[in-house]
C-alpha cells in the first residue's frame, strides 16, 4: 500500500543504525520513573503506546548525568549503573516495535531551583532571572551560583559520556545531548550565562570548547556505531543571549561531532522564554520550522530535526518534502494520539485526536503533578488502562448519556469502545456543547479541530444519539436505564442588576459564535480568558472594545491561564484595548453600563451599544439532580461542569472517561 506521506515514512540509515521513518517523539518528562531515578515498569506502559503507534524514535526527557542537576521529581538519573538494567525494559519494549530509544542526556546547570545546602554549578558564578523569582517566592535572598572550575568540568564531561554509555550499554543506539533551553550545554555556548574569561568563555569558540570536549568524550566512549543527536535552542531570544547568526557559528564548530541537530529555540530557565519552546494555541502552527529551515539551507549535508508546534503528520511530511529538515520531533500531539503516525499511513487521518496545545500537559509538571492530556484520558493512567485501552464490560448494560458536550461525546465513546448500549440525549440541534463556543474565535483553529474530531467520532460510533431531545425523568423512566451519565454542563452566570434583560445584553460566548449581533462600541463585563478572548477577536474585525473587571487586576488569570497569559496580554496591548479595574457593575442603560468605582468610591459610566457578559458559569446541578432518580443511586454519574466547573477541558474528559470505564 503506497502511503501519500513518503517523505515522513521513508527509511534512513545513520552509523549503520536503521530508523524506520523520519517522526521523532520529542523528549517529555511524565515524572513517572521510580523514585531512585531508575526506569519503571510504569514508565514502560507510558512510552509503549507511542512505539505502538508507528512513530521512529523515541526520546524520554531530561536524563540527568549528576543527582546535583536534579530539577525534576521521578526524573531519569543516567549517574550510576544502577539505571542499566532496568532501561533494558524499555529499550527491548521500543526495539520490539522496530523504535530507537534515545535518552535526553542533560545536566540542567544554574536552571537547578535551588534548596536548601544545595549547590548550583554553572559556566559562571551568576544570579538567574529564575533564582529571583523562586527567592521572591520563598522569601529568602537569592542564591549565587558556583563557577565550575578546571577539574569539576573534566569531571562533568566525564560523567556525560559515562551517562551516554550506559544508556548503549541498556541497548539504546543512539541519545541525545541536551544543549538547548538553558541547560548546562547551552550555558557554557551562550553570553547569557557564560562570563568566563579563561579558554571557556569570550569567543565563540572559546564557548563552544565545553560542548566539543563533551561531543568528543561521547564518540569516543560510545564508538563509532552510536548515533549522536544534538538539541539547540536557535535563538535563545532572551536580549542578552544566544542569537541566531551565532548559533550558525557554533554550528559550524561542532557539526562534524553531530550526526542529527535537533533545532528548537527559547529557554527553560527565564520564564518569559518559555513560550518559545512551549507554543500555546495563540501562536503559529510548526513556530520553530523557520530556524531549521534556515539552518539546513547553510549546512545540507547535516541531518536536521525540527520541532515545536507540528501538530500531524501531514505537516512533518510536508517539512522533510520541501527540504527544511530530514526528521520531524513532536510531543504533545503524540500524547494526543500515539496512534497518529499509524492512522495516517493507513489513511485514517480523520480518526487522529488532535492536540490543542492548551498546555494542560506541562503545566500539571509545575504542581508537580503526573503529566496529563486534556484530551487523551489514557494519559496517565497508563498502569489502570494499558497500552490505552478500556476493558470490555462484563455485562451489556443500556446506559443513556445526558449532554453532548466533551464531557457527554466522551463517555458515549467510552461506553461503545466496552460494548454498551447507549443512547446520547442533546436538547440542541448539535454536538459539540460548550466547545462549540470556545473554538468559535479565529485563532482557536486547535480547538476546533478538536471539536470536528469528537463530533466526526460520536457520529460513527454505534450508540444512538437523539438531537433536539430533552432528557427528562419521565422519558428516562420510561426507557428504564441500568446506568446514567449526566453531562448537562453548566450555564452563565447572569448579574442580578437593573437592565441585563435588555435586548442588547448577551453571553460573550454568543458574540464568539455570531449567534447574536455586536454594534460599534462593545463593553464586556468580566476579565477572564472568556471575556478576554471575545475582546481580542472583536478588536481585530475593528470594534470598539473596552473590558470592565471588578477585581484590581488579572492574577486569578493568570494562575489558572498562566502557560498563554502573556499573549493573550500582548494581543490585548498590540490592539489597545482598555481594561478598567476595579469597577463592580450596578446598571445597564440603552447606552452605556454603569459601575461602582471601588479604588476611588463614586460612580462611572461607560457608554455601550452592546453589552457582553463573561462573568464565568455555574453547574446546572438543578438539572442534573432531577434526573438522579432514573436510574440506581450508585450507578448515576454526574461529570464534567455538571459536576463542577473547572478552566479546565481536562477535568470534563477525565471525569467522564472514569465514569465510563467503570459501568
Amino acid at each position: 500500500m503506497k502511503t501519500k506521506y513518503e517523505h515522513v515514512f521513508e527509511p534512513i540509515r545513520i552509523r549503520g543504525v536503521a530508523f524506520k521513518n523520519r517522526l521523532e517523539v520529542a523528549p517529555m518528562s511524565p515524572n513517572l520513573v521510580n523514585q531512585d531515578g531508575t526506569i519503571s515498569p510504569e514508565f514502560v506502559n507510558f512510552c509503549r503506546p507511542f512505539a505502538r503507534g508507528g512513530a521512529g524514535i523515541i526520546t524520554v526527557g531530561n536524563a540527568v548525568i549528576d543527582p546535583e542537576s536534579r530539577d525534576e521529581p521521578r526524573q531519569p538519573d543516567l549517574s550510576t549503573d544502577e539505571c542499566i538494567l532496568p532501561l533494558t525494559r524499555l529499550v527491548e519494549m521500543a526495539q520490539g516495535f522496530g523504535v530507537q530509544l534515545s535518552l535526553e542526556v542533560n545536566h540542567s546547570g544554574v536552571s537547578v531551583p535551588y534548596s536548601d545546602g544545595k549547590k548550583i554549578y554553572g559556566p559562571s558564578a551568576i544570579i538567574t532571572s529564575g533564582e529571583v523569582m523562586a527567592a521572591a517566592q520563598q522569601g529568602r535572598e537569592p542564591v549565587t551560583t558556583i563557577e565550575m572550575n578546571h577539574a569539576k568540568i573534566r569531571d562533568t564531561v566525564e560523567k556525560y559520556a559515562a551517562a551516554a554509555f550506559r544508556t548503549k550499554r541498556a541497548g539504546c543506539k543512539m541519545c541525545m545531548l541536551h544543549g538547548a533551553h538553558g541547560n548546562l550545554l547551552g550555558q557554557f555556548a551562550s553570553p547569557l550565562y557564560n562570563k568566563r574569561t579563561d579558554e571557556y568563555g569570550g569567543s565563540i569558540e572559546n564557548r563552544a570548547r565545553f560542548a566539543l570536549e563533551v561531543l568528543n568524550a561521547v564518540r569516543e566512549r560510545c564508538g563509532e556505531n552510536f548515533v549522536i543527536e544534538y538539541r539547540i535552542s536557535a535563538d535563545e531570544i532572551h536580549p542578552k543571549g544566544m542569537h541566531f547568526e551565532e548559533t550558525l557559528q557554533f554550528i559550524a564548530l561542532i557539526q562534524d561531532q553531530v550526526d542529527i541537530l535537533h533545532v528548537s529555540a527559547g529557554l527553560h530557565s527565564d520564564f518569559e522564554y518559555f513560550r518559545n519552546w512551549w507554543q500555546n494555541y495563540l501562536m503559529d502552527r510548526m513556530f520553530n520550522v523557520h530556524y531549521a529551515a534556515d539552518i539546513k539551507k547553510a549546512f545540507p549535508e547535516l541531518l536536521v530535526c525540527t520541532v515545536g508546534s507540528i501538530m500531524n503528520v501531514e505537516n512533518a511530511d510536508a517539512i522533510i518534502a520541501a527540504g527544511q529538515a530530514d526528521f520531524a520531533a513532536m510531543g504533545r500531539p503524540y500524547l494526543a494520539d500515539p496512534e497518529m503516525p499509524r492512522k495516517f499511513a493507513l489513511g485514517n487521518e480523520a480518526d487522529h485526536r488532535p492536540c490543542i496545545r492548551c498546555q494542560q500537559c506541562c503545566a500539571r509538571l509545575i504542581n508537580p503533578a503526573v503529566l496529563i492530556c486534556a484530551v487523551n484520558p489514557f494519559v496517565g493512567n497508563e498502569t489502570e488502562f494499558p497500552d490505552g485501552r478500556v476493558k470490555p464490560a462484563m455485562v451489556r448494560k443500556k446506559v443513556a448519556v445526558i449532554g453532548g458536550g466533551p464531557a457527554g461525546i466522551q463517555a458515549l465513546l467510552t461506553l461503545c469502545d466496552r460494548g454498551h448500549d447507549v443512547t446520547l440525549y442533546e436538547q440542541s440541534d448539535h454536538l459539540g456543547g460548550v466547545i462549540d463556543y470556545a473554538a468559535a474565535p479565529s485563532f482557536k483553529q486547535d480547538l476546533k479541530d478538536y471539536l470536528d474530531y469528537m463530533v466526526r467520532q460520536a457520529n460513527k460510533a454505534p450508540g444512538q444519539i437523539l438531537l433536539n431531545t430533552e432528557a427528562t425523568k419521565a422519558l428516562l423512566d420510561t426507557e428504564g436505564y441500568d446506568a446514567i451519565v449526566i453531562a448537562v454542563g453548566a450555564g452563565p452566570i447572569i448579574p442580578k442588576v437593573p437592565g441585563v434583560e435588555k435586548p442588547h445584553v448577551h453571553w460573550a460566548p454568543e458574540a464568539d459564535s455570531g449567534k447574536v449581533s455586536v454594534g460599534n462600541k462593545t463593553l464586556i463585563i468580566g476579565a477572564g480568558a472568556v471575556g478576554l478572548e471575545c475582546a481580542i477577536e472583536l478588536a481585530r474585525e475593528g470594534r470598539d472594545v473596552a473590558v470592565i473587571e471588578m477585581a484590581a487586576g488579572l492574577s486569578s488569570l493568570m494562575a489558572s491561564n498562566h502557560a498563554v497569559f502573556g499573549d493573550i496580554m500582548t494581543e490585548i496591548q498590540k490592539l489597545n484595548i482598555p481594561i478598567h479595574f476595579n469597577s463592580r457593575l450596578e446598571e445597564i442603560t440603552d447606552t452605556s453600563v454603569i459601575c461602582t468605582n471601588l479604588e476611588e468610591p463614586g460612580k462611572i459610566e461607560f457608554p455601550a451599544d452592546t453589552v457582553l457578559l463573561a462573568l464565568g458559569v455555574s453547574p446546572n446541578h438543578t438539572i442534573a439532580d432531577s434526573l438522579r432518580g432514573s436510574a440506581p443511586n450508585t450507578e448515576v454519574f454526574v461529570v464534567g461542569d455538571a459536576y463542577e466547573v473547572t478552566t479546565s477541558l481536562a477535568s470534563a474528559v477525565s471525569s467522564a472517561f472514569k465514569a465510563a470505564a467503570y459501568i
